[in-house]
């Protein structure tokens, strides 16, 4: 028993090599919410499988036909095709860092197999700004993705932020009028620039917020610490070294 048949669309988030010619996938599914699938035969370099391996990329955008058992782990595919074809995500060195940091993040957020339909459709239009994006809104990107992520999953920043109230609070999620006795907080610029990203309703208006890359990586890593003091067992990004020197 295969199990029942679903249409959806799908977010690749990794791509394992198995076997000679397969892929084990995990997809971020519209319908379904984070699944697994065995993919067979894509990686051949037979007419029937050439190039078929590609669209197995993190970020691709898929359509897909799929079988759902409960009771599996591994599911399968029945079709799958290109949903929405990038044009410099996949060949741009830097968009490319950035959006694998985008796509580590939501996999270590994503631990439930429930469908989350809204969250899918805030990624999915994340990653087609992204490929659009010109460089100052791509280099403000990934701080942005980090400071909207996580309304989907219930540790929000709260912006409160005004001149009297401007020490952010990494453990608490929300700006304070005093100086935290812990050491997770920000202050200064780094808090102000976190409440104008929180402000930021479209990628586009990103534009608009001038930032240095030293600048851009201590609040990637100060938000890094963030996801770390609300996600158990968040460990550290292995795409941030990456995109911290990418983005220089």
């Amino acid at each position: 028993m295969s199990g029942q048949l679903h249409k959806t669309k799908g977010i690749v988030l990794r791509s394992v090599k198995y076997g000679e010619t397969s892929l084990v996938v995990a997809i971020f599914t519209e319908v379904l919410g984070i699944q697994s699938y065995l993919v067979n035969g894509v990686r051949t370099t037979t007419k029937k499988g050439s190039g078929k391996a590609n669209l197995f990329q993190p970020s691709a955008i898929l359509d897909l036909v799929v079988y759902h058992n409960e009771l599996k782990n591994l599911n399968r595919i029945k079709e799958f095709k290109w949903h929405h074809i990038y044009q410099h995500i996949f060949s741009d060195v830097r968009k490319n860092a950035v959006v694998l940091f985008m796509v580590e993040l939501l996999t270590k957020c994503l631990k439930q197999p429930e469908n989350n339909s809204e969250l899918f459709q805030f990624a999915e239009d994340a990653f087609i700004h992204l490929d659009e994006s010109g460089e100052t809104v791509t280099a403000n990107f990934p701080l942005f993705f980090a400071l909207h992520l996580p309304v989907f999953f219930g540790f929000r920043i709260t912006d409160n932020y005004s001149t009297q109230i401007q020490y952010l609070d990494l453990q608490e999620g929300r700006f304070e009028s005093e100086q935290p006795l812990h050491l997770h907080f920000l202050e200064g610029k780094q808090a102000e620039v976190s409440s104008l990203l929180l402000k930021v309703m479209q990628p586009e208006e990103l534009e608009t917020i001038k930032l240095n890359h030293d600048f851009r990586r201590n609040l990637l890593n100060a938000y890094e610490r963030y996801y770390a003091l609300h996600l158990h067992d968040f460990g550290t990004l292995k795409t941030l070294p990456v995109l911290r020197e990418i983005l220089n």
